[in-house]
């Protein structure tokens, strides 16, 4: 089983990543060693297409380890990302009586991991999380790192806190259950790490959906390895950049994983997220970004021609070519990633090499351009 330490620097916290198969039926150990002897009680926090399909196996496993175990179910869909939830969430903490030593698990995706993180991040000023991510994307990028957050009907993400679970715990076989569109949402969200990390990441993940597209197995070791090799590269820009510096624009900053993001963000706040799955929006999101790259002389055009074909083999994005250019023009405007009242953009001047580039250098017609080039025409 393949075991991954993540170590931050700034706050000397640590925790376990656990990578493997049939990992459910022995997730309550696994938590106990995470969060100590001391903890009574916990809440599963999941939705129910996800709990009644997994839930009974990791609760079963938590009341085998010594724990008084509750669920918790929340709605599917990013409009239960909400303070609202949040809110209903704290009171059932609160209702079974989960004091500081105890914890809560989040079993779902990033949906599930999110609402769960930042209910743990503020009952009682902060108590442990596991995470035990089911789907693609939430198990490479967003049960890793400790972001935590909601949407506002402003914009996405723009309510949350920085809390670092006490373990993840990754079974690879619930991928083989996932909904089509969940699996293109994950691996687009691969080629965006590939793309900002290094070729050799790249390089992994597009051949390995080369061969699925040739009709290839999909719960393999070769995917454990390649799961394990995203964690441990987002694990990396954790380590040095836990918070995401608003000060450091290096190709190590934690900002670089916001590549293709500013897009998505714009796309989803647009639709309501009614009509893209995040990771099916940060695909628009990196072509939109690769196409600035190139416009602005610093992406070569054979490296935008591997992006491409790095979007093109995660699967087919819902239409967007009937999308108000200008309404996406103005959701980007109002990006949290603003600083100072200036967009940061995250572009590419190779595959490995992320730059982040002031708003500022990116004209009203430049973007309108790439806007309608990659929506209007894909």
């Amino acid at each position: 089983m393949p075991r991954l330490l993540v170590q931050t620097k700034a706050h000397q916290h640590k925790y376990e990543i656990r990578i493997g198969r049939g990992l459910m039926a022995r997730a309550g150990a696994a938590v106990r060693q995470a969060v100590g002897g001391a903890a009574q009680r916990t809440v599963l926090i999941s939705n129910k297409t996800v709990f009644a399909r997994y839930g009974p196996a990791v609760m079963s496993s938590l009341e085998a380890s010594g724990f008084d175990a509750w669920p918790w179910l929340i709605g599917d869909g990013e409009k239960h990302k909400s303070t609202r939830t949040v809110e209903k969430t704290l009171s059932f903490l609160s209702e079974r009586r989960l004091e500081r030593n105890d914890c809560v698990v989040a079993l779902g995706g990033g949906i599930v991991g999110d609402v769960a993180g930042f209910a743990a991040a503020t009952y009682m000023r902060g108590i442990p999380l596991v995470q035990i991510p089911t789907t693609l994307l939430a198990q490479i990028d967003s049960s890793v790192g400790g972001k935590t957050g909601v949407n506002l009907p402003t914009g996405k993400n723009l309510v949350g806190a920085f809390h670092q679970p006490s373990a993840v715990i990754i079974d690879i076989e619930t991928l083989s259950t996932l909904p089509q569109r969940e699996l293109v949402g994950g691996w687009c969200e691969s080629v965006k790490q590939g793309a900002v990390a290094n070729r050799r990441l790249f390089t992994q993940t597009i051949n390995f959906l080369r061969g699925l597209t040739a009709g290839g197995p999909l719960i393999t070791s070769q995917l454990e390895a390649l799961i394990g090799a995203h964690c441990a590269f987002k694990a990396s820009i954790v380590a040095g950049d836990e918070r995401e510096d608003r000060n450091r624009n290096d190709r190590r900053s934690r900002r670089i994983l916001n590549f293709g993001h500013t897009v998505a963000h714009a796309l989803e706040t647009v639709t309501q997220y009614r009509r893209f799955r995040h990771g099916e929006a940060v695909g628009y999101g990196m072509l939109v970004a690769a196409e600035l790259s190139k416009h602005l002389g610093l992406l070569p055009s054979s490296e935008l021609e591997l992006i491409r074909e790095g979007v093109a083999l995660c699967g087919p994005l819902p239409p967007a070519n009937d999308l108000d250019l200008r309404e996406i023009a103005n959701a980007i405007g109002r990006d949290k990633k603003n600083v100072g009242g200036h967009l940061q953009w995250v572009l590419l001047e190779a595959i490995g090499h992320p730059r982040i580039l002031d708003g500022k250098a990116i004209s009203v017609p430049l973007l309108q351009q790439s806007l309608n080039k990659v929506l209007r025409t894909r």
